[in-house]
């Protein structure tokens, strides 16, 4: 039995994976300026945009795409345990980091903490959610690569988080998201470079099973309805803010 397995990479859920990334930077940087008020009193629904913007659809639902973009001779399943425990991680992370830097932007202890810590909490993602894979093998890591990936993490994250509080034009906005969706892209690519499969089972088409275990091919159903669900709070979110808005202005 020849353990090698062959992989390729689906080149437009790659584009799609960085699109995501972008998006999701772009609408993040956009509301993290927001998230504090003038009082010094957090926008709860700012705060909620930004997270699920950059955690939810720039990360999560990047790497998750990026994941199905993988394609191998090997069927593989994926946990919802994990991946949905992932989403989570990341998402938390993302709103301490961005309410942490948001209560004193100028502060370089407050940015390099939160990017540290927004940083791993995107690492534990990415490796938490590869965890999640299920299939007739196993992986060989290059911890080389993965040290190279919590590291452009890392840095990723604070850049994002500088670029967030410090981008006031939207050209340069757009720019500092194209910026960050290179970041996030830069370390989900690096991280799966790290991992090397190995194929122990003689039936590679055999669907693996378990509990709440789904097809790999319909990840990216799964995923884009997860990432609709985001899309839909995101748009509720931004509906009630200009509501909100409108009714201070009649009160003056």
């Amino acid at each position: 039995m020849n353990p090698q397995v062959v992989s390729s990479y689906d080149a437009t859920y790659v584009a799609l994976s960085f699109l995501l990334a972008f998006i999701g930077s772009f609408v993040a940087l956009t509301a993290a300026r927001r998230i504090v008020g003038p009082e010094g009193r957090i926008n709860h629904f700012d705060l909620m945009a930004a997270t699920l913007a950059l955690g939810g659809i720039g990360v999560w639902t990047m790497h998750f795409i990026g994941m199905a973009a993988l394609k191998m001779d090997l069927r593989v399943g994926y946990s919802m345990t994990e991946t949905i425990i992932s989403l989570v991680v990341v998402c938390l992370a993302t709103g301490f980091g961005l309410t942490y830097v948001a209560r004193d932007p100028s502060n370089k202890t407050r940015l390099l903490t939160a990017g540290a810590s927004l940083g791993l909490g995107v690492a534990v993602m990415h490796y938490l959610g590869m965890y999640g894979m299920r299939f007739g093998g196993y992986i060989n890591w290059s911890f080389l690569l993965v040290a190279a990936s919590l590291v452009i993490a890392v840095v990723a994250a604070t850049a994002a988080l500088w670029l967030a509080f410090n981008t006031k034009p939207l050209a340069l906005r757009l720019l500092a998201a194209v910026v960050m969706a290179v970041a996030v892209c830069a370390m989900h690519y690096t991280g799966m470079a790290a991992a090397d499969f190995v194929c122990t089972t003689l039936d590679r088409q055999a669907l693996p099973r378990g509990f709440g275990v789904i097809n790999s091919t319909d990840l990216p159903e799964v995923v884009m309805v997860m990432s609709i669900g985001i899309a839909l709070v995101l748009s509720i979110d931004l509906l009630t803010q200009k509501l909100l808005g409108s009714a201070k202005q009649r009160a003056r």
